[in-house]
């Protein structure tokens, strides 16, 4: 990954970080801070773009008017020595390969993310589907789906309908992508609604062990600050790595 350096108002190096993009914006992802200036660099330069680094550059950001997107921790399990759990799927419900179309998962990752979750996507449905499950499950966000990913469908629930493939609803998902060459799970996700407790933590343990199967050493991902799943990560062997905040910079007035 070529990183990008830009030097602040002394024209000393403030900060260096990878193009990339994120919610629709320019982003400087990775960010890394390389001198005392690197906050009003950014904010001098970067105007309208989103940042990703350090929870503290995050802070400061935010102190000169930059919006919060998402403050997350990374957690990574090494898959040799994960502790044993459950990875069946429950009764009425199987799991199957992550490859339907984005209509028939979206509506129970919808359902998986109220108003008042720490992962709410504050936008109506259309937008919702377009911009941001459609990219992710056609691999366009954090790279190609990988086959260790599940999605969870209830075997109950069949009804005569055109945007159900099989006779089968899908109700949740623990997809998984290739990130920076390692497999990486975007969502674990369930309708609330339509799935027993539980049903997450069996879907991720599932792609522990199909993961390990396919030869992958560790797993990592990403959880969003407040997100109760944390613990069930943790239960499942996955330790925190590091914390990230990524920010909107505020546009320049015109």
């Amino acid at each position: 990954m070529e990183r990008v350096i830009l030097a602040g108002a002394d024209g000393a190096p403030a900060f260096s970080y990878v193009e990339d993009e994120r919610y629709g914006l320019p982003c400087a992802d990775l960010v890394e801070v390389m001198g005392p200036g690197a906050a009003d660099a950014i904010t001098a330069k970067l105007p309208g773009w989103a940042v990703a680094g350090p929870v503290e550059l995050g802070e400061a950001l935010v102190a000169r008017g930059a919006r919060v997107m998402r403050h997350a921790h990374e957690m990574t399990c090494e898959l040799r020595t994960a502790p044993p759990a459950e990875s069946g799927a429950p009764d009425g419900f199987r799991f199957a390969p992550c490859d339907r179309s984005p209509e028939e998962v979206f509506a129970a990752w919808r359902a998986a993310y109220p108003a008042g979750h720490p992962d709410h996507r504050n936008m109506d449905d259309a937008a919702a589907l377009r911009d941001v499950l459609a990219p992710l499950l056609e691999g366009k966000v954090t790279g190609e789906i990988l086959p260790c990913g599940v999605l969870a469908v209830d075997r109950d629930d069949a009804v005569d309908r055109d945007d159900v493939v099989g006779g089968d609803v899908v109700v949740g998902g623990a997809v998984v992508t290739l990130f920076h060459d390692r497999p990486w799970v975007v969502e674990v996700f369930r309708h609330p609604a339509r799935t027993p407790s539980g049903l997450g933590a069996r879907m991720l343990a599932a792609v522990r062990d199909r993961a390990a199967a396919d030869g992958w050493e560790r797993l990592g991902l990403v959880v969003s600050e407040g997100n109760p799943a944390r613990g069930v990560y943790e239960r499942l062997g996955f330790t925190l790595v590091g914390s990230s905040m990524t920010v909107v910079i505020p546009s320049r007035s015109t």
